[in-house]
């Protein structure tokens, strides 16, 4: 008796199909044959398969058993056919009665009890089930709490085996989840949960940030140790605006992909901040592997990417940056797959002038030699320095300031001007595929960046002293479109575009 049922594996973030054919009651003796280019996690699944069933009162099939997943030219890898496969031998046994098996996509590993586990891309799966016009999805429930996110399909959680048998037959009835209570919609605030007011001092540097989150500009902090770059850096979060539907469901889509939850960090309906250590290997920046995976650039993306340290970061794994940087995308091709991933996220970045930290500051002398900070610098090319928006120094922090007892302005106060400049942007850009003013292509560019007379001769007399390149002229225009979106104004005004120009005073200053 011949069994089918629908399920999915993933490529990258993406979901593909996959047929489940289950054939029962074939002459020969009793075996198992499992086929499809399933990798060696799929063909495991078969023992814990039929100690489940064991387990939950089914009896295993005496006769030749085959297991199709098809398509079969398609490489099959995780956990995630442990539960569809069961169904269908139980169907193709005559264990399970249901006319319905194949209106569901299914997916979930089984502990040898017969209880679900999570799977890693059930969003993407649930995804695909929409599209493909699946009428719903049986998930575990963990799972299923992240895949009703999509609201264009039902999904439906089961904690064991025993459960989506008993719903398939219509023994019981499960009623699909809603996607408001899902705990991935609350917003977690932490207890210890840090604030822009324990910050002394920075004004400016305070004010960078700010610009930098407001547009989604990419920014680099240079200054001494203790000046408070790691400090701000790690309280970027807290001004964040909160992601879109849209935007979150990508973003929960990648972690998904990478097994990661949000949930499972305390963390929920918010953007992403990854800081991996200057040891990272480019492959874990990037992604990739023999089944290609998520990196860090793309479990960023719609967030932040904080590289502290940035000179002490492998050269090879900085310059991998340069493409995602400007396409928002990285394509990674290996020998089983080419996968295109998302990696649209802003890059802030945290320096030391020199290599002992002390280069220019007033109260400490500077040890290092001319080669030294030259070599040291080096290590930040221009390439990738021309693609950071905006560039700010943090000096040291006088005593007054530290002891300094009044709290500086909150994170609240700030996101409430972040906020609204951001759906400016939103709406701005709502036709064009972007959702900052960080992401205009050179049309939009020149349709909301226009500048008066006075304010070109400005900008051609910058470009020239500071020698700037093409793609710095068109950072400025951008983060001047942020300033003045800040201000309230349609226009660049003069202020607006002095403070862009100052923003770029690094480039030639502290790299030439």
């Amino acid at each position: 008796m011949l069994a089918v049922t629908h399920s999915a594996t993933l490529l990258g973030d993406k979901a593909l199909p996959v047929t489940v054919e289950v054939n029962a009651g074939e002459k020969g003796d009793l075996k198992y044959a499992l086929v499809g280019l399933a990798d060696v996690a799929v063909k495991e699944s078969l023992d814990r398969i039929l100690s489940a069933l064991s387990n939950t009162g089914f009896e295993k099939p005496r006769t030749h058993v085959t297991i199709n997943l098809a398509p079969g030219d398609l490489r099959k890898e995780g956990i995630a056919f442990d539960l569809p496969i069961a169904l269908g031998i139980l169907a193709a046994t005559g264990q399970l009665k249901s006319e319905s098996l194949q209106d569901y996509l299914i997916a979930g590993e089984l502990a040898l009890s017969g209880q679900t586990r999570p799977v890693r891309g059930a969003l993407s799966m649930t995804m695909l089930a929409a599209e493909k016009g699946i009428t719903g999805v049986i998930l575990p429930l963990e799972s299923a709490e992240e895949a009703c996110l999509v609201e264009s399909a039902k999904v439906y959680a089961v904690e064991s085996l025993a459960e989506a048998i008993r719903f398939l037959s219509g023994q019981i009835e499960l009623a699909p989840l809603n996607s408001s209570r899902s705990p991935y919609l609350k917003k977690y605030l932490g207890k210890d949960a840090v604030d822009f007011s324990e910050v002394k001092g920075q004004a400016n540097l305070r004010r960078a940030v700010e610009v930098a989150v407001a547009g989604g500009h990419n920014l680099l902090i240079m200054g001494p140790p203790g000046s408070g770059k790691s400090m701000i850096s790690k309280r970027i979060p807290t001004i964040l605006p909160a992601p879109s539907k849209t935007e979150y469901l990508e973003i929960l889509g990648v972690h998904s992909a990478a097994g990661r939850t949000f949930s499972g960090e305390n963390r929920s309906f918010c953007r992403p901040f990854r800081s991996p250590h200057h040891t990272i290997s480019d492959v874990g920046l990037l992604g990739g592997g023999v089944i290609p995976g998520p990196g860090e650039i793309s479990l960023a993306h719609n967030g932040v990417l904080f590289l502290d340290e940035l000179p002490e970061f492998k050269r090879s794994a900085l310059e991998v940056l340069r493409q995602p940087l400007e396409d928002g995308q990285v394509t990674i091709s290996r020998s089983a797959a080419k996968i295109t991933l998302p990696s649209r996220f802003m890059l802030v970045a945290a320096m030391n002038p020199c290599p002992c930290g002390y280069l220019g500051d007033p109260s400490r002398e500077c040890r290092c030699s001319t080669p030294q900070i030259q070599k040291y610098r080096a290590r930040v090319s221009g390439p990738l320095l021309d693609r950071i928006d905006i560039h700010i120094e943090a000096p040291a922090v006088r005593i007054g300031e530290l002891q300094e007892r009044s709290l500086g302005e909150s994170s609240e106060a700030v996101r409430q001007r972040v906020e609204p400049c951001r759906r400016i942007q939103f709406e701005r850009f709502r036709s064009f595929g972007s959702t900052c003013n960080a992401g205009m292509s050179q049309r939009l560019i020149r349709e909301h960046c226009c500048l008066g007379e006075d304010e070109f001769k400005l900008l051609r007399n910058a470009m020239e002293e500071l020698s700037l390149s093409a793609r710095a002229y068109d950072r400025i225009l951008k983060v001047s479109r942020t300033i003045a979106d800040l201000a309230k104004t349609s226009k660049i005004q003069m202020p607006h575009l002095l403070e862009a120009i100052q923003y770029r005073n690094l480039d030639r200053s502290l790299f030439s």
